[in-house]
């Protein structure tokens, strides 16, 4: 996930598994937010530095990035990794989220779909940059955004792109 807003750059530049994307800036937010597609249509979203989501092309969130953790689904629960550090080993410390944590995450992720979506419907966005430059990408990233809030959030059972 990008740091530095050279990092965000490189985001739009290289996120080559990304084969749409889009960045935009919102007068009301400090931060902008990209919106990338896989060739399947498999979102991700990308507010500021953190949080990140990632989904499957059929809607399911497959990932995120919250806090400074990377949590990734495990069979419809959500898992937070984390990264210990000693002297002589690395290891990745894993915690099934549980539930009041688990709708915070999904709380805040509407929040924030819902906030995209009425400044994408109102018009009050500035494009920054997009590749490819001549696809109308903030409609996709609309419909996108509508298809989602249209349901529930549902939580993936892997955290692949695919099955």
């Amino acid at each position: 996930m990008a740091r530095h807003e050279s990092d965000r750059e490189d985001l739009l530049r290289e996120a080559t598994a990304l084969v749409r994307r889009i960045e935009l800036r919102f007068a009301d937010l400090t931060e902008s937010i990209v919106v990338g597609f896989r060739r399947d249509g498999a979102a991700s979203f990308f507010f500021g530095f953190d949080p990140v989501f990632q989904f499957r092309a059929t809607g399911e969130l497959r990932r995120a990035f919250r806090d400074g953790l990377l949590i990734k689904a495990d069979s419809g629960r959500l898992v937070a990794l984390r990264r210990s550090r000693t002297e002589h080993e690395s290891l990745l410390l894993s915690r099934e989220l549980p539930p009041d944590e688990t709708q915070a995450l999904l709380d805040d992720l509407c929040n924030r779909l819902n906030h995209l979506h009425r400044a994408l419907v109102a018009a009050e966005y500035e494009i920054v940059g997009q590749a490819p430059h001549d696809e109308p990408l903030v409609e996709a990233v609309l419909a996108e955004v509508q298809r989602l809030l249209g349901r529930p959030i549902v939580i993936a059972d892997t955290p692949r792109v695919q099955s």
